[in-house]
């Protein structure tokens, strides 16, 4: 199948198809006339990098969980130990996201918010950060 009908099979968009395709994550074959030819499992293989960045998974990641993907002989103790170190890296944005929405409804709850050009959120804004970014 064309890189068209792979993309509407898949779910994904045929740049993004192309740019899997760029880092190694699918290899379809080639056709004489030079075009794409996927087969039913690069769309399967489409669908699960899909998926994996649909739940956050990075590019190495995904990387990592398609080899187990299309290994019968992975331990399912290291699909779960990527998983779980993922979900660390989750619960980390979690809490940096809990944080900036306190320091921002902070702010908002300073500011009057009329048609006064003082303003509290622009004032906080101008203050060195009271937290680290990660």
């Amino acid at each position: 199948m064309n890189i068209g009908q792979a993309a509407e099979r898949s779910g994904l968009n045929s740049k993004t198809i192309r740019y899997y395709e760029s880092l190694g994550l699918v290899e379809p074959d080639r056709a004489e006339n030079g075009y794409r030819d996927y087969t039913s499992d690069d769309v399967a293989r489409l669908r699960f990098l899909q998926h994996c960045r649909a739940v956050g998974f990075n590019l190495d990641e995904c990387r990592e969980l398609l080899a187990l993907y299309e290994d019968p002989n992975r331990r399912s103790a290291e699909v779960k130990a990527l998983v779980m170190s993922h979900v660390a890296q989750v619960e980390a944005q979690l809490e940096q996201l809990e944080t900036m929405r306190g320091t921002l409804l902070s702010m908002a709850e300073q500011c009057p918010g009329d048609d006064h050009a003082d303003c509290a959120i622009i004032d906080n804004l101008a203050q060195p950060m009271p937290f680290k970014l990660v």
